[in-house]
């Protein structure tokens, strides 16, 4: 069978298709690339009070002169939650260009929080779970304390909240990204539990929400050690401290990138301090 098309039939035609895609265009959402910083262990008193201030000022020195949108640190900010280690923290930080945020770590909050560590972090830092968008993916910030032990009035709450976070950005259609300091696992899903990890009951319920609410990848800290793992194409990264590492390699950071569906990370190591004390 021929089809034949006159002008007026080809222009409708044509108009029909271009709104086709005008709608298509604006009904699908469109991430922008951008890049941002993973600091993991900045834990001032760690590897050394004078020497970790050093480190963490060097990293904020090198992070200033790199193409990035913001800034998350994994947890452990401190070694020793004090009211000095926290001043010499939160003025190293004020003076990167860019938005930071943090997640609080066990030496933030406590191995085992309570209402008076819960209660100084959130006076001296802030909140220690709560989430931000940027370019139409969204940024989940948790205090994994409060999924490493039950902490009364104060877990049950978080992981609720979790929980609705993650189904809510999935309903918005955003990608996610989840901060926190504890890793997940450190070899495999089914590990038994210990100091580096989450309970195992625990951990799988989070991975099965990660795996059911569009998250990309889980980014933490804690281990001092360079852990990359992979679970039903989510990522998992603890990266590298500025304070301290304990598998030889050298103090630094990652950069991510972000393009569409395209998630890449990088090391990016510290620059060589001079007569720091050990």
């Amino acid at each position: 069978m021929k089809f034949k098309y006159n002008a007026t039939s080809l222009r409708l035609y044509f108009a029909a298709v271009s709104l086709s895609l005008i709608y298509i265009s604006c009904t699908t959402k469109r991430a922008e690339p951008f890049s941002f910083i993973q600091l993991c262990d900045t834990q001032l008193g760690m590897g050394g009070y004078e020497h970790d201030i050093a480190t963490f000022k060097q990293a904020v020195s090198q992070i200033n002169e790199l193409n990035h949108d913001f800034v998350v640190i994994c947890g452990d900010l401190v070694n020793d939650a004090a009211d000095s280690s926290y001043v010499e923290f939160k003025d190293i930080m004020k003076e990167l260009k860019t938005p930071c945020y943090v997640a609080a770590g066990n030496h933030d909050v406590g191995n085992i929080p309570n209402d008076s560590t819960l209660r100084f972090y959130r006076n001296t830092i802030g909140k220690d779970y709560y989430d931000f968008k940027h370019k139409n993916n969204a940024f989940v910030v948790i205090n994994t304390q409060l999924l490493k032990v039950d902490v009364e009035n104060e877990s049950e709450k978080h992981y609720n909240w979790f929980k609705n976070k993650l189904e809510s950005h999935k309903k918005e259609q955003h990608s996610v990204f989840v901060i926190g300091h504890y890793p997940l696992f450190t070899e495999t899903p089914n590990e038994e539990e210990h100091y580096f990890n989450l309970p195992v009951d625990k951990r799988k319920e989070i991975l099965e929400l990660f795996k059911n609410n569009n998250v990309a990848a889980y980014l933490s800290g804690h281990t001092h050690k360079l852990t990359i793992n992979n679970y039903e194409n989510i990522q998992l990264v603890s990266g590298e401290a500025t304070s301290k590492n304990l598998d030889d390699r050298p103090l630094g950071f990652r950069q991510w990138e972000v393009s569409g569906d395209t998630i890449e990370h990088k090391f990016v190591h510290l620059k060589p301090i001079n007569q720091i004390q050990q």
